[in-house]
């Protein structure tokens, strides 16, 4: 018993000793330029300076711009819930709509692509679409992170992966 806990702590320390020596030459984070551009790195960066230094750091009038686009958010709901739902069913969710901003617009075009087929599908067949849509969904979300094990292979390599493994941005 003694010698598992040990082989995990040393496991663990070897681990922590040894990523930053092995990954950053496998992956190019954090160049400008590169297929791995570490985005939020900039984001926790300015939360850092925001939470040190207060809101007389953030830009002029983004405070504003916050609480106005959350008022739009709690009005679209409030209007989504509290609307018959013949007018309900075509008002957007806030919450989708900020999807493509916290995960990359890559992720949005498989949702827009998931939300045809399933309009699509609810009009040929609704019952069966009603019991499949979310097997379907989920086999979606998984199959796109099942593509990050070969793109990382591929990335260890130096070998572009295809255009079927990655949307490229202009």
């Amino acid at each position: 018993m003694w010698v598992g806990a040990t082989g995990y702590i040393l496991f663990a320390l070897i681990s922590v000793i040894a990523f930053p020596f092995i990954f950053p030459e496998a992956f190019d984070v954090g160049n400008p330029n590169g297929e791995y551009k570490a985005p939020f790195a900039l984001i926790y960066r300015n939360l850092a300076i925001l939470g040190v230094q207060g809101f007389s750091m953030l830009p002029h009038h983004c405070l504003q711009l916050c609480y106005g686009f959350f008022a739009f958010a709690v009005g679209v709901n409030l209007v989504k819930d509290f609307s018959p739902p013949k007018v309900g069913k075509w008002l957007p969710l806030p919450m989708a709509m900020a999807v493509p901003f916290l995960v990359g617009a890559y992720f949005a075009i498989d949702l827009c692509v998931g939300s045809l087929i399933v309009f699509v599908w609810q009009k040929l067949n609704s019952k069966k679409a009603e019991q499949m849509v979310p097997v379907v969904a989920s086999g979606l979300i998984c199959g796109e992170g099942l593509w990050t094990l070969p793109a990382s292979v591929l990335s260890l390599a130096k070998i572009n992966p295809p255009m079927c493994m990655k949307f490229l941005d202009s």
